[in-house]
């Protein structure tokens, strides 16, 4: 069911920017920022379960598919750009301008060139760059979240902190058809890294979510995001026997978050969950569904490579569950193997006035583990071989 604006009970609380940083933020809010920038500075591992690194998972290899178009979108983004714009949209592939995404509204430390002041030519050219890495379905959702993040600037009338153009696009290294290079779009529920080496492409950490995650009212009436991600995973859950149950349920509870957001790029975490060589060949057959459902964001063509890598891995992947399996249970998923993470949760409101978890605000996030995030496994490889960075 989708909701009216009648049904939108918003909590009160104070306005903090989503547009610039806030010198007077909070004690709480300047914890986070330096807890994150404590982070950031640790250098980069990765996901793991123990804090160590399988090596060997990830290869340089020529896949025959080309990133032309890719390259051809961000040049014709970057050369719309006024000088300053471009100063602003332009890091280092080094840059730890990578790691430095986040999901809240909050202005903390995004960066990139803006969206909001952009001409809509300037905006179509930069949407090509995320068409370009995304299938048709991703393209949707990732803008669906802008749209609904303007949703809830309607329902709020909190015009500092929401709107669908807060979003910032940056462009890692330059554009090259066999040189390393990326694009991060950072901004509230959408932050999405991509990264580029010859015909190759990695396009994790990718988290995605909204709050709410459906509207029927305002400019952007009929929208719902999440729906396949929502209702895949009660339905492998809910296939589950008691036995296999024992072994997936691993909390009554929802957590507050997903565990691997924004500034978790070294985040440890053991696996849990039922096995996939424990399921049922139809059970199976959900599972992979829902893998494919965060995988086929990705353009169809590298999709279908990530997911012969993940197939490769399969008996060793695992799925856990939190929360609830009715119709209308709110609840917590993951699936975690070697070489992807994929998180599901229901969380509490924000904006909205519900301190419990709902189905109307969801978060999701993609990793690759072992030290691929970003494309850093494969960025050490080529650089290891010899090829020289140029950026």
């Amino acid at each position: 069911m989708t909701l009216q604006l009648k049904d939108f009970r918003v909590r009160g609380r104070p306005v903090v920017s989503g547009r610039r940083l806030d010198p007077d933020m909070s004690d709480q809010m300047r914890t986070n920022l330096s807890n994150a920038e404590a982070q950031i500075s640790e250098p980069f591992k990765g996901l793991t379960t123990d804090g160590q690194v399988v090596p060997g998972l990830f290869s340089l290899q020529q896949t025959g598919l080309s990133t032309a178009s890719m390259k051809q979108a961000a040049d014709a983004w970057l050369a719309s750009l006024d000088a300053e714009q471009r100063e602003a949209a332009q890091f280092d592939m080094d840059s730890d301008a990578w790691r430095r995404w986040s999901n809240i509204h909050v202005f903390l430390m995004r960066h990139g060139a803006m969206l909001e002041p952009m001409s809509q030519e300037q905006r179509d050219l930069a949407f090509g760059v995320l068409r370009e890495g995304f299938s048709p379905e991703g393209f949707q959702l990732a803008r669906n979240i802008m749209k609904l993040n303007e949703s809830i600037r309607e329902i709020t009338g909190s015009d500092e902190e929401l709107g669908e153009w807060l979003y910032w696009l940056s462009i890692m290294g330059e554009p090259s058809l066999d040189q390393p290079w990326g694009w991060q779009m950072d901004g509230h529920h959408l932050n999405v890294n991509c990264f580029v080496l010859g015909d190759q492409v990695v396009m994790t950490p990718m988290f995605m979510g909204s709050e709410p995650v459906a509207v029927d009212i305002g400019k952007h009436a009929g929208i719902r995001a999440f729906r396949a991600e929502e209702s895949t995973g009660l339905a492998l859950a809910r296939t589950l026997s008691g036995e296999q149950r024992s072994k997936a349920i691993i909390g009554d509870d929802v957590p507050p978050g997903v565990f691997t957001g924004a500034f978790r790029d070294n985040f440890e975490m053991s696996y849990e969950g039922v096995k996939f060589d424990s399921l049922t060949s139809h059970q199976q057959a959900l599972m992979f569904d829902l893998i494919g459902t965060y995988v086929n964001r990705m353009r169809s063509d590298h999709a279908q490579l990530r997911m012969d890598e993940i197939r490769q891995h399969l008996n060793e992947t695992h799925f856990a569950w939190m929360g609830g399996t009715e119709e209308d249970s709110v609840f917590y998923y993951r699936v975690h193997s070697p070489v992807v993470l994929i998180e599901f949760d229901h969380q509490g409101g924000i904006f909205l006035d519900n301190d419990e978890a709902s189905r109307n605000h969801i978060h999701t996030v993609m990793r690759t583990p072992n030290g691929n995030d970003y494309g850093k496994d494969l960025l050490r490889q080529h650089r290891e071989q010899g090829h020289h960075h140029h950026g």
